[in-house]
């Protein structure tokens, strides 16, 4: 490239794919950038679309505020609800039930967090179960739900709540479409049959459309789903698999008819070959069986799954095929992959649409020029990878921090090896309870917490910090925090109230796509 090519700002992005990862790349770049780039997003209605991701994680909604979306409008036009974590039944061992919720547990004191008062507490019989301390994992069993009130004392539990939603997916790409288009983002029906590069640099150059049809861009982003047209079929990025950590390559998914109130939490139960989720909207529930074909076949699991729904199933079970992994470089030349173009992380923590925003808010702070210098290149890159490798570790540990040996599944898991990483994580935190976090990655000593205890590791030990603090104090502040928190939930609205009064969907929305997500 030319000195004048290396400085020259891009001026159009072309996304290749429409779904979920395509419009909030387009909403996004189109509400940053205003009229200075030209945005435009080509999709095919036979393709279809996969909707990964019906669940979330609070990090979506600092999506919706970069692009101005009003809460409760968003909630309405996307059958939605509210979610403050996820119930896990069965993992540990069968009958064991715990909440990762999100926000907060206790009250920290010192330089020790709560947690470490808990452990010793707990040794002495003086604690309850972890999820008594945390206002998310006492309000989600009992139905209760409300954002945080704009009057609530700054260190009131009220104030905390943190919560994510449950949504239609498909709905949420045309909502989305309506702000990308609102702010200049032009759709162009079409299936790409051909792909042009610069016979210099392998750039891609330009897009062909069954109709003949050619479309130049600066920058693409490749958001085809699993086909990855243009990350793996154009540039050939290999992809690297983790089904030998992460076995589950299958899920049968099918939608239900509502069956009372709309739960504010996911529940994931643990099954013989993998696990079910369920997901509450306001029209309806969605729920499949995440499986390994390894271990279940489709018909045990589409047997397991229909005996286990809510109410009448909405038709016939779909089988969607997967491989949890990710391509060796998201960014290649000027390519992007978002989505599942670029990788794939079973949906057992709801972190699809995180890693679509992660994505697209590195792109926001790495953007190029036309030459998509090498270095922001290789930074993204690396950001990538150490997100995905996290993450991973996470998912690796609800299955491996398990006592279950009551199918071949679980005793693979069970045994299997893992990550050094995850394996010094838990170590640490089997000794005396302890987690450090590593960087910015996703997950906080919070989740980790939560998860190691609700999976059974036990530490031996607490912090010998927390002996500095007398005991009567440390069995003081845990009493304290239990009776304000269940104070506090007592003040809280049921969730199907709440959506009732700020966010319920008009009648006529309910007539919706009933395409099978996960």
């Amino acid at each position: 490239m030319t000195q004048q090519e290396t400085d020259r700002p891009i001026k159009s992005v072309v996304v290749v794919g429409g779904g979920t990862a395509g419009w909030m790349s387009a909403a996004a770049i189109s509400k940053s950038f205003g009229g200075a780039i030209d945005v435009v997003l080509v999709e095919s209605e036979e393709i279809g679309i996969i909707g990964v991701g019906e669940a979330t994680i609070p990090a979506l909604s600092q999506f919706n505020r970069l692009l101005g979306i009003d809460e409760a409008e968003f909630v309405r036009q996307t059958q939605g609800s509210f979610k403050l974590g996820i119930q896990f039944n069965d993992w540990g061992a069968i009958g064991d039930s715990y909440i990762h919720g999100f926000g907060s547990i206790g009250r920290d004191l010192g330089l020790m967090p709560f947690h470490q008062y808990w452990l010793k507490a707990r040794a002495e019989g003086r604690a309850k179960d972890i999820g008594y301390y945390s206002i998310n994992t006492i309000a989600a069993p009992q139905g209760k739900f409300m954002t945080p009130p704009s009057d609530a004392p700054p260190n009131s539990p009220l104030s905390e709540i943190t919560y994510a939603y449950h949504f239609d997916a498909v709905l949420y790409a045309r909502f989305l479409r309506q702000h990308a288009e609102a702010h200049g983002a032009k759709r162009i029906e079409g299936k790409v049959v051909g792909v042009n590069q610069r016979a210099d640099n392998g750039f891609v150059e330009s897009i062909q459309l069954e109709s003949g049809q050619v479309i130049s861009g600066d920058l693409f982003l490749d958001c085809t789903g699993f086909r990855a047209l243009l990350i793996g079929g154009t540039l050939g990025v290999e992809f690297d698999d983790w089904n030998h950590w992460l076995p589950c390559d299958r899920a049968l998914v099918v939608p239900c008819e509502k069956f009372g109130p709309p739960t504010p939490y996911t529940r994931s139960t643990a099954h013989k070959g993998g696990w079910q989720f369920r997901i509450p909207l306001q029209h309806r529930t969605g729920n499949g069986y995440v499986h390994s074909s390894q271990f279940c076949s489709e018909d045990e699991a589409a047997e397991t799954l229909l005996k286990n729904l809510d109410g009448p199933a909405r038709g016939d079970p779909k089988l969607l095929k997967f491989a949890s992994g990710k391509r060796r470089k998201l960014w290649d030349k000027n390519v992007i992959a978002v989505g599942l173009a670029g990788g794939f992380l079973e949906p057992l923590e709801s972190t699809a649409i995180y890693l679509i925003q992660s994505g697209i808010n590195r792109l926001m702070n790495l953007f190029p020029t036309a030459d998509c210098d090498p270095v922001l290149q290789d930074v993204y890159n690396q950001q990538i990878q150490f997100e995905y490798e996290r993450i991973r570790d996470f998912l690796i540990l609800h299955y491996h921090a398990t006592t279950r040996d009551d199918s071949e599944f679980w005793n693979y898991v069970r045994t299997m090896s893992i990550p050094d990483r995850l394996k010094s994580v838990m170590e640490l935190f089997a000794a005396n309870g302890q987690f450090f976090r590593d960087g910015d990655e996703l997950f906080t000593l919070i989740s980790w917490v939560q998860v190691m205890l609700g999976q059974g590791i036990h530490p031996r030990a607490y912090h010998p910090a927390v002996d500095w603090v007398a005991s009567n104090d440390v069995f003081a502040l845990v009493d304290h925090v239990e009776k304000v928190l269940e104070a506090n939930v007592r003040l809280m609205p049921q969730h199907e109230a709440f959506i009732e009064r700020c966010c319920a969907a008009r009648s006529a929305q309910f007539q919706v796509s009933e395409s099978h997500k996960f």
